[in-house]
């Protein structure tokens, strides 16, 4: 939720969301954003990554850590979930919270921190749109590079409302970041980077999510 621009920088500029350094007003908000389903939602982003036990998964845009401790579960004891996020006051938060099996790093979504072919499944919530426009791409060409070959990749992004007053609101809240619409351009990205597509998926309220292979 916070790739793509220095823990220095502006939290907001006009090509993207940028970094969020507030984790407790973070989570306050996302469980009204979410009302009340945060949880739930959640769950089935994890369940959509097919991460199963033992596996290395990487959390890109990790924020307060909330989904990597849904994840641990799933992976359990012999596997870990890595978080990164440019927010040292975010990391410091999910540090604080972290099972056995999850750790975090400070560092950007178009520099990962990692060695080529690291990570069974890389995942990215709602991280995207805060990433400036020319640092997207960069952005999902590196999680292809750290990602194995035969390894998944989940992104779940905003998807507009079909309400329109409820996409006003989130145009407002998310402003220039969300031009054009994630599911468009996730829809280039991903294949651009390498991926092959597996699957689209909506999860409620308001996400869209990509699944791809990195191909053998």
């Amino acid at each position: 939720m916070k790739i793509g621009q220095s823990p220095h920088s502006p939290s907001k500029h006009e090509e993207g969301g940028g970094a969020l350094h507030h984790p407790r007003a973070y989570e306050v908000m996302a469980e009204i954003g979410f009302a009340g389903r945060r949880r739930r939602v959640f769950a089935q982003v994890a369940a959509l990554t097919g991460a199963r036990p033992g596996d290395r998964i990487l959390d890109v845009g990790c924020g307060t850590g909330y989904l990597s401790r849904v994840l641990a579960p799933r992976v359990g004891p012999d596997g870990h979930v890595t978080g990164v996020d440019p927010s040292p006051p975010m990391v410091g938060h999910a540090r604080g919270r972290a099972p056995r099996n999850c750790s975090y790093r400070v560092g950007e979504g178009q520099d990962l921190p990692f060695p080529d072919a690291s990570f069974d499944v890389v995942v990215s919530t709602l991280a995207v749109h805060h990433m400036p426009n020319a640092a997207r791409g960069t952005a999902i060409g590196e999680m292809f590079r750290v990602l194995r070959p035969g390894g998944r990749l989940l992104i779940a992004e905003f998807r507009p409302p079909a309400n329109a007053f409820f996409a006003h609101l989130v145009a407002l809240a998310v402003g220039p970041a969300m031009h054009p619409s994630m599911p468009e351009l996730l829809a280039d990205l991903v294949p651009g980077a390498g991926f092959r597509v597996e699957a689209t998926e909506q999860v409620r309220p308001l996400l869209h999510c990509v699944r791809a292979v990195r191909p053998e």
